[in-house]
């Protein structure tokens, strides 16, 4: 069985290092490549640390490179390995929609793969599609999303992709006139959703959509514990970008959920 030869950028990073061993555990899978601006580090996971991705600096080629890195850097790290032949997933939020729009061009042109996914947790992604599930019945809804202290971008993405599925079907009614004495206290609004960040140490990542209606409230949340959330996603994608060409948007993209 040939392995599935994995670049990992952002490895010096707690999601980057959970991905190499995620990487070294797999027996389909090989670590061939790892980049990190903390180049200075040396070595990692047994290979030298470069700034960037290239096969010229992989042990044994690249087929696909995963990036967890900054919202600063992400378009320039996945623009240059497609143009390199390498396939990329993206789990960095932070692109705009002009990049995500040259990343697919690329893609497509070159034949590659690439999946940019705001939420790698299989739990994240089933409260996403049960969220634009419910946005078909309810009246109005809003979204509460928690993260750690160093998270660089707000809202997450994966507020604002629920906020996109829910706006396919949302039956939200039109809101009363609303006296806000504070700028922001009702958070920012994507398709009719209004979207609050929490930044506070001690969480990770969670996300709670709520929905009003006549005499009740229903509430979906998610919550990862820990970045161990993140693997079988994760794991999942690199299997399926030896499978498949084109350019995807959200793991449930690559996911054979039935409904």
């Amino acid at each position: 069985m040939s392995l599935i030869k994995v670049a990992v950028s952002g490895c010096m990073g707690r999601m980057g290092i959970a991905v190499c061993e995620t990487v070294m555990k797999a027996a389909d899978m090989k670590l061939s490549a790892v980049a990190d601006s903390k180049k200075d580090a040396g070595e990692a996971f047994g290979l030298k640390v470069a700034d960037k991705i290239t096969r010229d600096n992989s042990c044994g080629g690249v087929d696909v490179m995963v990036d967890f890195t900054h919202p600063s850097c992400v378009y320039e790290n996945a623009a240059g390995a497609l143009r390199r032949d390498i396939s990329c997933i993206i789990g960095t939020t932070g692109l705009t929609c002009e990049q995500r729009e040259e990343l697919k061009r690329l893609t497509l042109e070159r034949g590659l793969f690439t999946l940019v996914a705001p939420n790698f947790a299989i739990g994240a992604v089933l409260m996403m599609k049960f969220s634009a599930i419910a946005s078909k019945f309810m009246g109005r809804a809003e979204i509460i999303e928690m993260h750690h202290d160093k998270k660089a971008d707000a809202p997450s993405g994966t507020a604002l992709l629920t906020a996109e599925m829910m706006a396919a079907s949302y039956a939200g009614v039109k809101r009363l006139d609303e006296k806000v004495s504070l700028e922001g206290a009702r958070g920012g609004e994507s398709g009719g959703v209004n979207i609050h960040s929490v930044r506070l140490p001690g969480f990770l990542a969670h996300q709670q959509v709520i929905f009003g209606d006549a005499g009740q409230v229903l509430t979906i949340r998610h919550d990862s514990m820990s970045r161990d959330s993140f693997m079988p996603g994760v794991a999942l994608a690199i299997r399926e970008s030896v499978k498949r060409k084109g350019f995807y948007f959200g793991l449930e993209t690559i996911m054979d959920m039935g409904f």
